[in-house]
């Protein structure tokens, strides 16, 4: 992966589970592994930048001003900042399952 870069997280809303979180985030240019929990999804919307996700198997989604993506529960992967990247972010982390 490379670079350290700088990021910044916003948070501007999470409710009262914790289940769901939205705000704003900014990174600067580098790369590093991520890997979501099977119960985590999250959806994002570009505001400034461009930034790229890339899977396992190495298919790559890229998204600028005005696209929109989704990072998976359950996905590993790439996450690539091309350009320095402001976004807004809507976080999905549910609780697991009781068991029976």
């Amino acid at each position: 992966m490379t670079g350290n870069p700088k990021r910044a997280t916003w948070n501007h809303f999470s409710n009262s589970s914790g289940e769901v979180q939205a705000g704003v985030w900014a990174c600067e240019k580098g790369s590093w592994r991520i890997a979501f929990a099977d119960n985590k999804d999250e959806y994002f919307y570009v505001l400034e930048g461009r930034c790229r996700v890339i899977d396992e198997q190495g298919y790559a989604a890229e998204a600028g001003p005005g696209d929109a993506l989704v990072i998976p529960a359950g996905f590993k992967g790439v996450f690539e900042v091309v350009e320095p990247v402001r976004k807004h972010y809507v976080i999905i982390d549910r609780k697991p399952a009781a068991a029976p």
